[in-house]
C-alpha cells in the first residue's frame, strides 16, 4: 500500500544522519498544530465507517445514531449546526507557526512508529505557547489490523529511483476532464504500478433531462484494482472529488489528500452507505508518497479554494508534473504564494510530462488576486448601507467567504448562511481552522426577522442559477425563510460556469423584474477566476522546461489554445499532445506516442439513487417525450384472432390538449382501428403482436406528422379477451 512520508526537523547536534531535505510553505505549516504522539499515525483504519467518518459538530454527532433510511436528511448541517460548533469549540487560528522539534525526539518518535509494541510520549501544544504540555499517557493497544506504519522520509529533491526497465513505460489515460468542463480523473501507470489523479463529477448538459449528476466510467480502474496503488487529490472542489463516494463501491484504494479536502470528502461520505472503510490520508505541501515504483509530491499552489497542491509524480523514467487548478496570487487572502522556488527546481531537475489546466488558456494576462474581490466587497457594503445585501458565491470559495464575513463584522451587521452546500463546508472550514467568524456575528437563519434590512448580510448558494438551490427560491418567493424585497441587493460573486448561462440569466431576469437590483462581475469586480491565464500558464512552461506536454482540464478549443501558448514559448509541436479521454499515451526511453488501444471511458449518469441504469436509450425517449409528447393507443382484440372487440382509445399526453383537438383524436382513432383491422387479415388464430404494434405505430405516426408536423412517441397496448 502506498505509503505518507511526515516531516522530521534536524535541530540537534546529537543526531549525527543528515535531515533529508523537505520543503514546504509556512501557511501550510501554519495550520498544522500535531497533538499527537509523535509517529503515531495521523488516521487509524477503523472497523465501522461511523469512527472513521467522524460528524464535523456535536449536533451532528448525536444524529450518527438515526436509522440509514434518514441518513441524507440527518447529516444536512444548518446554520444552528456552525453556531454550535462555534460556541461549543474554539476553531484553530489561521496562521500558526508550528513549534520546532529537537531531531533526537524526532528520531526516537520515528523509532517508536517503527515498533508499535513499544510506549509512546504523548505531546500536545498550548494554544499560543510551548510550555503547556500534558503529562505522558499509557499506549494504545490496537490489533495488527489497525495499526498504520509511517513511510521512511523520501528526499524530494533526488527521488529515490529504482534500476530502469529498458521495457518499462509510462501510460497516462485520461478518464476525464479532457473536451468537457469537469469530471477530471487522471491514470498514470508505471510497470505493474497504477495511480489516479482525482476523480470529480460533471454537471448534466440540457439533452440530459433528469439526471443528476455525471461521473466518470471507471470500468478500466476495476478490472486493475489489483494494481491501483492510490488515488490523489489536487484539491476539494467537486470537480475534481465530486465522483469518489460512488468510485468506493467497487473500489477502495487508499485516498491521498489535504485536511480541508478530507474534510470535505468526509462530510460527503456521510450520506453514502458503503461497503468497506474508506482509507484516507492526510497530507500536506511538500509531502512525499510512496507509490510502488513512483512516488508524488504535493507542491502548494494557489486557487480558489484552501489547501490547492499540484502533483510531482516521480518514476524511474522522468517527472511527470501535473498541475491541478492553479493561478498566480501574489497576495493571497491567506498563506503563501504558489511555490515557485519548486517548481523551478523540478524544472531543473527535468521535468518529462507537463499536464497543466487550460480553463483560462484563452484570456491573456494574469487573474487577479482575490483581495481585488475584498476591495469591492467594501465598495459595495460603502455604497449601500440602508439594503440588505445578498451574496451568492461558490460554497467552496472559503476565502471568498471569509472575506464576506470581515466585511460584514466590520460595518457592523450580523451573517446569515442558507443553502446546504456553503452551511456544510462553512461549518467544516471553521471546525478544521481554515475560517475564523468573530463572536456574535453569525447568527440563524429563523432570527432574520428580528433584525433591519440594513443590518444582515446573507450568504447563499445559487450562484449558477441551480433550480433548486436557495438563491433561485428566494428569486421565484419559494424560500420557507427569506422573502426578497426592493430594500434588498443581490450580489453575484460568480462567473457562469459554460452550459449555465442560461440558468444564470433566468434568475437574473426574475430578480429585475421584481425590483431588486442585481450586480454582478460585468459591474463590478466581484468575482476574479482561480484558473491560470496566458501569462501565467507561460510562467509555468518557462519555469518547468517539459520535454513533453499534455493540455488537460477544458474543453477542445482551451485545450488548443493552450498547445498555441506552448508553441510560442518554443516547444516542437511533435512533443505536445492534445489527448482525449480514453486514448493512451505511452512515453519510454524511445519517446512518446499515442497508441492505438482505446481504454473504456465516458460518462456515467446518475438519476436519483440510480447510477448507470439510465443510457443513452433512455436519454433518447425522455428528449423524445420533452420534445413531441406521447400518445398511448389502448385497443381489445379477441384471442383467438377474431377481430377489434374495443376501441381503440387515444390517450394524449404533451402532444395535444385533447378537449381542443377532439377532431384530430377521432381521426387518430379511424387510423388505428384501420391499422389493427388490416393486420389481423386472414391471420387466424396466430397474432404477431409485435408486427401489429410495429403497424400501428408507423400509420398513426404518418397520419400525425401529416397533419401537424410532429412525431409523437407511438405507444400501443394490446389486450386480449
Amino acid at each position: 500500500m502506498a505509503k505518507e512520508t511526515k516531516k522530521q526537523n534536524n535541530n540537534s547536534n546529537n543526531n549525527n544522519k543528515p535531515a533529508p531535505s523537505h520543503r514546504t510553505s509556512a501557511a501550510t505549516n501554519s495550520r498544522r498544530q500535531n497533538s499527537k504522539p509523535q509517529g503515531a499515525p495521523r488516521y487509524e483504519w477503523q472497523d465501522s465507517a461511523s469512527e472513521l467518518i467522524p460528524s464535523f459538530s456535536a449536533v451532528e454527532g448525536s444524529k450518527s445514531a438515526r436509522a440509514s433510511s434518514s441518513r441524507k436528511k440527518n447529516t444536512m448541517r444548518t446554520s444552528v449546526d456552525i453556531l454550535d460548533t462555534l460556541n461549543t469549540q474554539e476553531p484553530a487560528p489561521r496562521k500558526k507557526q508550528e513549534e520546532a522539534r529537537p531531531a533526537s525526539k524526532t528520531s526516537k518518535a520515528a523509532k517508536t512508529a517503527k515498533t508499535p509494541n513499544a510506549p509512546q510520549k504523548a505531546k500536545t501544544s498550548g494554544e499560543g505557547s510551548a510550555s503547556k504540555r500534558t503529562a505522558p499517557k499509557a499506549p494504545k493497544q490496537t490489533t495488527p489490523a489497525e495499526r498504520t506504519e509511517k513511510p521512511a522520509r523520501l528526499d524530494k529533491k533526488k527521488p529515490a529511483r529504482k534500476p530502469i526497465d529498458p521495457n518499462a513505460k509510462i501510460r497516462v489515460i485520461p478518464l476525464g476532464g479532457l473536451s468537457e468542463v469537469g469530471k477530471n480523473i487522471t491514470v498514470i501507470e508505471y510497470g505493474e504500478d497504477m495511480i489516479v489523479v482525482d476523480c470529480g463529477m460533471g454537471f448534466p448538459d440540457e439533452d440530459m433531462p433528469g439526471i443528476d449528476l455525471v461521473i466518470p466510467d471507471i470500468t478500466y480502474l476495476e478490472n486493475n484494482k489489483d494494481r491501483l496503488r492510490g488515488m490523489f487529490l489536487t484539491h476539494g472542489h467537486e470537480d475534481h472529488i465530486g465522483a469518489i463516494p460512488y468510485a468506493l463501491r467497487s473500489i477502495n484504494p487508499p485516498i491521498y489528500g489535504t485536511r480541508l479536502t478530507l474534510g470535505i470528502i468526509k462530510n460527503k461520505l456521510t450520506e453514502h452507505v458503503l461497503a468497506s472503510t474508506p482509507k484516507l490520508c492526510e497530507v500536506k505541501a511538500g509531502d512525499v508518497i510512496e507509490a510502488g515504483q513512483m512516488s508524488v509530491e504535493f507542491i502548494h499552489v494557489n486557487h480558489s479554494i484552501a489547501d490547492a497542491c499540484a502533483l510531482a509524480i516521480h518514476t524511474p523514467l522522468g517527472t511527470i508534473l501535473h498541475t491541478g487548478d492553479f493561478k498566480l496570487d501574489t497576495s493571497p487572502i491567506e498563506g503563501d504564494m504558489m511555490d515557485l522556488t519548486r517548481l523551478g527546481e523540478l524544472g531543473h531537475e527535468g521535468v518529462l510530462l507537463l499536464m497543466s489546466e487550460s480553463t483560462n488558456a484563452e484570456r491573456g494576462g494574469f487573474t487577479p488576486s482575490e483581495r481585488r474581490v475584498g476591495e469591492s466587497f467594501e465598495y459595495i457594503f460603502n455604497k449601500h448601507k440602508d439594503k440588505r445585501l445578498i451574496i451568492a458565491t461558490f460554497s467552496s470559495n472559503v476565502h471568498r467567504v471569509q472575506q464576506i464575513i470581515d466585511t460584514s463584522a466590520r460595518h457592523g451587521r450580523k451573517v446569515v448562511v442558507t443553502g446546504r452546500s456553503m452551511t456544510n463546508i462553512m461549518g467544516a472550514a471553521i471546525e478544521l481552522g481554515y475560517m475564523t467568524v468573530p463572536s456574535g456575528v453569525l447568527i440563524d437563519i429563523s432570527d432574520v426577522k428580528r433584525y433591519r434590512p440594513e443590518e444582515l448580510t446573507i450568504v447563499t448558494t445559487g450562484s449558477q442559477g441551480e433550480p433548486m438551490s436557495a438563491l433561485y427560491r428566494m428569486a421565484f418567493s419559494d424560500h420557507s425563510q427569506i422573502t426578497l424585497g426592493q430594500s434588498d441587493l443581490v450580489v453575484l460573486s460568480a462567473s457562469a460556469i459554460p452550459g449555465n448561462e442560461k440558468l444564470v440569466g433566468r434568475v437574473i431576469n426574475e430578480l429585475t423584474r421584481t425590483g431588486i437590483k442585481v450586480m454582478h462581475e460585468s459591474a463590478v469586480a466581484v468575482h476574479v477566476s482561480g484558473h491560470a491565464c496566458g501569462e501565467e500558464l507561460k510562467l509555468m512552461q518557462a519555469l518547468t522546461k517539459p520535454r513533453y506536454f499534455m493540455p488537460i482540464h477544458g474543453e477542445y478549443r482551451h485545450l488548443m489554445a493552450h498547445r498555441d501558448i506552448a508553441l510560442y514559448m518554443g516547444m516542437d509541436g511533435k512533443n505536445i499532445f492534445v489527448s482525449d479521454i480514453g486514448r493512451v499515451l505511452e512515453i519510454d526511453p524511445k519517446g512518446a506516442r499515442f497508441t492505438q488501444e482505446e481504454i473504456p471511458a465516458g460518462r456515467v449518469l446518475v438519476d436519483g439513487y440510480g447510477v448507470g441504469d439510465v443510457g443513452n436509450i433512455v436519454l433518447r425517449d425522455r428528449l423524445h417525450l420533452a420534445q413531441d409528447g406521447l400518445i398511448v393507443v389502448v385497443a381489445t382484440i379477441s384471442e383467438n384472432g377474431g377481430g377489434l372487440l374495443s376501441g381503440p382509445d387515444i390517450v394524449s399526453r404533451g402532444f395535444v390538449y385533447v378537449r381542443e383537438a377532439e377532431s384530430l383524436m377521432d381521426e387518430t382513432r379511424m387510423i388505428a382501428a384501420a391499422a389493427i383491422s388490416e393486420g389481423l387479415k386472414g391471420k387466424g388464430g396466430y397474432i404477431d403482436r409485435m408486427a401489429l404494434k410495429k403497424r400501428i405505430k408507423d400509420d398513426v405516426t404518418k397520419f400525425l406528422y401529416g397533419k401537424t408536423g410532429r412525431k409523437p412517441m407511438i405507444l400501443p397496448v394490446i389486450m386480449d379477451v
